[in-house]
C-alpha cells in the first residue's frame, strides 16, 4: 500500500510538472566579458527566485528565452571573476552587455574544480550548498545530512544518526564511493570504508558538497565504483565573524559548536575555528557516542595565489551496537544490545594536516598543489566469555588436577596508521572552445594492526597486554589523468577523460602452504571516458557518456586468502543519458544509467582454501535505473523538491553456499538474474517548503525506500522491508540589529512512527535437512526530535 502510495504522488508530481504553463513572452541575449575585453564562455547566467538559467557560449554570448513581463534580477558568475547582479524590468526583448571583474584575490573553489563535474561533464551529480546542510545540521552526521540528495539510502548502527552511520548510493556501499576533502583522498586506504564518526560535526567546516553519482569524473583515491562525494570546506570569508550552535532533541543528543574567523586581514591573511561537542545515548541500549572535534585553517591570499593551512581532529568513543537485533526480538525487544560490558567501546582519533596551495601561473594556466598527511590510532575493547587460550597463542593453564583450557577475558583491537601524500592539477582554459587538466596524486599509508589481551580471568604466565598478532600493512596508491572539454559548435560540447591508477600493496596474508607470509599485491588500471552534451535551448540539454572503473579488493579479501584464492580486481563500465529542462517554475531531469560490472565483489558463503568465507567474483551483474529530479515553485510561497530512482540491479549467476551442519559440508545452490544485496528498485525523496511569513519556513520532509535483500539469492525470508518515513521542519530566522543572523530549527522525525530498519545481515545454513536464516537488523528511531538555535555575529 505504502509503495503503490508512493508511486501514485510521483506519478501525479510528474504529470502536473510535465503541463507547467508557459509563459513565453520576452527574450534577454547579451554577451559577457571580462575587463580587458575578452570573452567568457561558460559564464553562469541565473534569473533570481526561479530555475530559469543558461549559460554563455563559446564567444561568450547568452539567451534566455519565455520569460513573462516584470522586474527581475540576473546574475552573472564565474569561478575567478566577481559576481555581478543586474536588475531589469522587462518589457520587451533586451539585449545586454555584462563585464565581470577578475576576483580581488585568488578563490579556494579552484582547488576542486578538476575533480568536479560541470554543466559539461555528461554524467549525474548534485551539489549540495552550506544553506542547505545548515537546514539539517542539528548533530547528526553527513551521510544522514545527504538522505534526502536522490538514490541515497542511509542508516545509523545506534539507531539515532550519531556515531557510526552508513550511506549507499545506487545501491553501492561506502566502501565502493570515493571521497575527497579538498581533492584530497579520504578513504580508508585497506577496508576502502569512509567513517565519518571519525570527523564529528564536520558539516559545520564544510562550503559545498558535490555527490557524482556512477563512475563520474576522474580524482584522486579511492576507485569511485558506486559514486563519488566531493567535499569542499575552505571558503573565504572575507568579512570577521563569529557563530554558535546550539541543539538538543531525544535520546539525550546534545550538539555545542563555537566557530570563528578574523576575516581578511591587511588584504592577505585570514584566520577560521571551529570547536565543536556531541554526544547521544543512542536508540539501541547503551549505544552511546561521546565526540568531540576541531577545525582550524589559516590562509595567505594574493590576486594570483593563495595557501591554505587546514589542521582538523575528531576524537570518538561509542559503545559498540554492531550485533545488531535478532529477528525474533524485533517486536518486543526493538532496541535490544547483546553486549553488556560497561566498556565494550571503539575509541578512535584521527588529526587531518593539509597545505593546500594554489597559483595562477598565467591568463590561461593555473597550478594547484596539495599536501596533506592523516594520523590515526586507536582501539575498540570488548569482553570475551570462555576463550580458548590457543585462539591466543597462549598455552592452557594447570592447576592441581585440572587443565584450564578456556577464560574469560577482555581485549583490545588496535590499529595505528599514517597516510600521506600529495595531489596537484594543472588547469588550462583558453577562455574560448578548449578548457583542460592534467592532475593526480601519490599517497602512501602505513598500518600496524595488533590486538592485546588487557584482563583475564585466569591468566598463567601471561602478561597484561599481552599481543596476540601483530600485522603491518603498506599501501602506495599513484594515479595520473587529463581531461579536456571541447566546445565543438554552439550547441555541442564534449570531454574526454582518462586516468592511469597503480597500487602495490604489502601486508601479512597466507602463502599457498597456509603459513602466515608477508605478502605483495601490484595492480594497474586504466579508467577511459568520454561524453558529448547538446544544448538544444536555453531551456533543455541532452547528454550521453560512457566510463570505465576498476578497484582493487579490500584487506579482507587479501588477508583471509592465498595467492591463488586471491579474488580478481573489480571492473565497471557505466552508461549515462539525460535530459534537462529549465523554466521559471520548474527544473527537471531524467538521467538514465546502466552500470555493467565485470567480476563483482560479492558474499556467497563459500569457504576459501583457508576456510575463510570470503567475497567471490561474479562475473556479470549490473545496476540499470532512471533517476527523476525535480524542483517546482508551486506558488510564491510553496516549493516541491522531489526525486525518485527506479532501477533493477542484478546478478546473472549466483551460486550460494550453505553450511551443512547434519554433514559438517558445503551445500551450492544455483539461481539466475537475483537481486544484488541491499540495492532497493525504488528509492524517492521529497521535501515540500512552504514560506508563509518572512524569515519562516515549514517543511515535510519525506523518503521512500523499498524492499531490500540481506544477501544475493533474492530470498523473502531474508529481507528488508520497504519503509516510508516524514520529517517536518520549522526554520524561523531574524536578523536583529546586534546579530547578522538567528536561525530556530525544529526537526520532528519519522513523525508517523514508522517502525523500520535499514541494515541487517544474514547467516543461511541447512540443519536438520532444512535451510534456516538467523537474520540481524539495525533498528532506526521511531518519532522523535531535535531543536536547535544558531547565532551567528
Amino acid at each position: 500500500m505504502k509503495k503503490t502510495t508512493t508511486y501514485l504522488i510521483l506519478l501525479v508530481a510528474l504529470f502536473w510538472l510535465s503541463n507547467l504553463p508557459a509563459w513565453a513572452q520576452f527574450a534577454i541575449t547579451g554577451k559577457v566579458s571580462e575587463a580587458d575585453g575578452g570573452t567568457l564562455p561558460g559564464a553562469a547566467i541565473t534569473i533570481e527566485g526561479t530555475y530559469k538559467g543558461t549559460f554563455t557560449d563559446a564567444n561568450g554570448v547568452f539567451q534566455l528565452t519565455n520569460l513573462k513581463t516584470g522586474q527581475l534580477s540576473i546574475h552573472v558568475s564565474l569561478l575567478g571573476f566577481e559576481t555581478q547582479t543586474q536588475t531589469l524590468d522587462l518589457t520587451q526583448n533586451t539585449n545586454i552587455t555584462v563585464t565581470l571583474q577578475k576576483a580581488a584575490i585568488a578563490v579556494d573553489e579552484v582547488v576542486v574544480s578538476a575533480t568536479r563535474a560541470n554543466q559539461k561533464s555528461a554524467i549525474a551529480y548534485t551539489d549540495v550548498t552550506r544553506r542547505e546542510l545548515n537546514k539539517l545540521n542539528l548533530g547528526q552526521d553527513i551521510p544522514q545530512l545527504l538522505n534526502f540528495t536522490p538514490s541515497i539510502v542511509t542508516t545509523s548502527d545506534a539507531g539515532a544518526g550519531v556515531g557510526y552511520t552508513g550511506i549507499r548510493i545506487r545501491g553501492s556501499d561506502a566502501t565502493r564511493v570515493n571521497v575527497t576533502l579538498n581533492g584530497i583522498p579520504y578513504n580508508d586506504a585497506e577496508s576502502q570504508g569512509t567513517f565519518f564518526v571519525n570527523m564529528p560535526d564536520f558539516a559545520s567546516s564544510v562550503s559545498t558538497v558535490q555527490i557524482q553519482r556512477g563512475v563520474g569524473t576522474s580524482t584522486n583515491g579511492a576507485g569511485a565504483f558506486g559514486a563519488s562525494v566531493n567535499i569542499q570546506t575552505n571558503k573565504l570569508e572575507e568579512k570577521p565573524y563569529a557563530e554558535t550552535n546550539v541543539s538538543a532533541g531525544s535520546f539525550g543528543t546534545r550538539k555545542v559548536n563555537v566557530l570563528v574567523g578574523t576575516g581578511l586581514l591587511n588584504n592577505h591573511f585570514v584566520l577560521d575555528a571551529r570547536l565543536s561537542k556531541i554526544h547521544s545515548d543512542g536508540y539501541i541500549d547503551r549505544a552511546f557516542s561521546d565526540l568531540k572535534s576541531f577545525y582550524i585553517s589559516g590562509g595567505y591570499y594574493t590576486k594570483k595565489s593563495f595557501f591554505r593551512l587546514n589542521i582538523f581532529s575528531g576524537q570518538e568513543q561509542t559503545y559498540q551496537a554492531w550485533n545488531g537485533v535478532p529477528e525474533n526480538l524485533l517486536k518486543t525487544n526493538r532496541t535490544y544490545n547483546s553486549f553488556t560490558y560497561d566498556n565494550q567501546t571503539d575509541n578512535y582519533q584521527q588529526d587531518n594536516y593539509q597545505l593546500i596551495t594554489s597559483h595562477e601561473l598565467s591568463k590561461n594556466w593555473r597550478a594547484n598543489v596539495s599536501f596533506f598527511y592523516t594520523k590515526g590510532k586507536g582501539y575498540y575493547e570488548e569482553f570475551k566469555p570462555a576463550d580458548n587460550f590457543s585462539k591466543y597463542g597462549l598455552p592452557n593453564v594447570v592447576i592441581g588436577d585440572s587443565m584450564i583450557t578456556k577464560t574469560d577475558l577482555v581485549r583490545r583491537l588496535w590499529l595505528d596508521n599514517d597516510f600521506y601524500g600529495g595531489v596537484f592539477s594543472f588547469d588550462y582554459n583558453s577562455f574560448g572552445k578548449l578548457t583542460a587538466n592534467i592532475g593526480g596524486g601519490w599517497n602512501q599509508y602505513t598500518g600496524a594492526h595488533y590486538g592485546e589481551i588487557i584482563w583475564a580471568r585466569v591468566s598463567g604466565n601471561a602478561n597484561i597486554r599481552d599481543r596476540y598478532y601483530e600485522d603491518n600493512a603498506t599501501k602506495r596508491d599513484f594515479n595520473l589523468y587529463a581531461k579536456a572539454f571541447y566546445q565543438f559548435t554552439q550547441g555541442l560540447n564534449g570531454f574526454v577523460d582518462a586516468q592511469i591508477r597503480t597500487i602495490d600493496y604489502s601486508f601479512l596474508g597466507f602463502n599457498s602452504q597456509l603459513q602466515n607470509v608477508q605478502q605483495d599485491a601490484k595492480l594497474t588500471f586504466f579508467n577511459p571516458k568520454a561524453g558529448l552534451t547538446y544544448t538544444i535551448n536555453d531551456r533543455s540539454t541532452v547528454y550521453a557518456s560512457v566510463g570505465v572503473g576498476q578497484r582493487e579488493p579490500n584487506r579482507n579479501d587479501y588477508t583471509q586468502s592465498t595467492p591463488e584464492s586471491r579474488p580478481k580486481a573489480e571492473k565497471l563500465i557505466d552508461y549515462e543519458a539525460g535530459y534537462k529542462i529549465q523554466t521559471e517554475k520548474l527544473a527537471f531531469t531524467a538521467n538514465a544509467y546502466f552500470m555493467n560490472y565485470r567480476n563483482q565483489l560479492v558474499l556467497s558463503g563459500q569457504l576459501n582454501d583457508v576456510g575463510a568465507a570470503n567475497r567471490v567474483n561474479v562475473p556479470n551483474s549490473y545496476r540499470a535505473g532512471l533517476e527523476l529530479e525535480a524542483g517546482a515553485r508551486l506558488a510564491k510561497s510553496l516549493r516541491w523538491n522531489v526525486n525518485a530512482t527506479f532501477s533493477q540491479n542484478k546478478i546473472k549467476n549466483f551460486t550460494e553456499y550453505l553450511d551443512n551442519f547434519d554433514n559438517g559440508q558445503q551445500e551450492s545452490r544455483q539461481y539466475n538474474q537475483t537481486d544484488i544485496s541491499f540495492s532497493p528498485n525504488v528509492i524517492a525523496g521529497s521535501q515540500l517548503l512552504f514560506t508563509p511569513a518572512k524569515g519562516l519556513e515549514l517543511g515535510l520532509l519525506s523518503k521512500y525506500v523499498g524492499k531490500q535483500y540481506l544477501d544475493n539469492t533474492s530470498n523473502e525470508s531474508r529481507k528488508l522491508n520497504s519503509y516510508f518515513t516524514n520529517d517536518i521542519r520549522l526554520i524561523y530566522s531574524l536578523k536583529p540589529k546586534f546579530a547578522q543572523e538567528i536561525v530556530f530549527t525544529l526537526l520532528f522525525n519519522n513523525v508517523l512512527n514508522e517502525l523500520y530498519e535499514s541494515n541487517g545481515y544474514t547467516y543461511a545454513y541447512i540443519s536438520e535437512g532444512k535451510v534456516a536464516a538467523d537474520n540481524g537488523y539495525y533498528p532506526q528511531a521511531g518519532r522523535n526530535f531535535l531543536a536547535g538555535i544558531r547565532i551567528r555575529f
